[in-house]
């Protein structure tokens, strides 16, 4: 009795393990993960609805996309969910620490990576690795080489978040990140679903924009200052007004030489020439 006593407490003064150590594997953490990934990839296919009509990807690009971003979300959940079994304490509250890191200087290596192999690709003409590319029609030799450099990517993040972690400070930092809660149900389900829910959908869509292809070609119009629009419209209205006038002109003069010609009968004119004396 003294004994379990004691470990309650000493779990109490290292942060609580609300958490068991098989509690990301078991049925209830698998069920909560793979509902994620349902909720997840539902996110990215309304991603592709929202689309401008003449800007959306067909069905086959849009996978070629996607697939890239799953196959490495899947690598980095697994092994978060493994490294969290290795550190002492509480395994959910080092997985929301990896997750939360993952998510945010992770996204900024991932964004390093895809513009430098897309400036790669433009400067050294490997087409394979272009982001977003795959030729007309789609290759799937592009699809693989792009698959295969977006995994490579996520071992750069993963070593990068685990050597990070190595820092005494995180020991802190877990001890006070899910305290508050003390059910062990409701923990894990704050960490494998509820939160990385709503961080995903924002780091998804991000992800996706950086490997879709984007349409560059803009027809760009040369803008003119105020001034500058203000006497083009000037000019455009005295230049109407002379045209109406030469119109006006126009129409007049030709009223005129009609009536003319009205007043002028054929046989007075025959007669005038008649009569006129013949010089000899």
């Amino acid at each position: 009795m003294n004994k379990t006593v004691d470990i309650s407490l000493l779990t109490n003064q290292q942060g609580g393990l609300h958490c068991s150590k098989d509690a990301l594997t078991d049925v209830f953490g698998w069920f909560l993960q793979v509902l994620l990934a349902c909720l997840a990839f539902t996110c990215l296919i309304a991603k592709r609805f929202c689309e401008p009509r003449h800007e959306r990807r067909s069905w086959l690009i849009w996978f070629y996309d996607t697939s890239k971003q799953g196959m490495g979300a899947l690598a980095i959940h697994l092994a978060n969910v493994w490294l969290a079994g290795q550190y002492t304490g509480d395994p959910c509250t080092w997985y929301i620490i990896n997750f939360l890191l993952d998510s945010s200087i992770g996204l900024l290596i991932i964004f390093i990576g895809i513009k430098l192999s897309q400036c790669l690709a433009r400067r050294k003409g490997w087409e394979a690795i272009n982001f977003g590319e795959y030729g007309k029609p789609p290759s799937i030799n592009a699809w693989l080489a792009q698959c295969c450099l977006y995994l490579g990517l996520m071992v750069i993040v993963k070593t990068t978040i685990t050597l990070f972690m190595q820092l005494d400070f995180w020991e802190k930092v877990k001890d006070f990140i899910l305290s508050p809660i003390n059910n062990p149900k409701v923990e894990l389900a704050f960490v494998m679903l509820i939160i990385p829910f709503f961080v995903n959908i924002l780091m998804f869509w991000v992800t996706d924009n950086f490997l879709m292809h984007r349409n560059r070609k803009r027809v760009i119009t040369p803008r003119r200052s105020s001034a500058e629009q203000g006497l083009l419209n000037r000019v455009k209205i005295q230049y109407r007004s002379i045209r109406r006038n030469d119109k006006r002109r126009d129409s007049e003069s030709d009223i005129l030489l009609s009536a003319d010609e009205e007043l002028l009968d054929p046989d007075d004119i025959l007669q005038k020439t008649s009569t006129k004396p013949i010089v000899t």
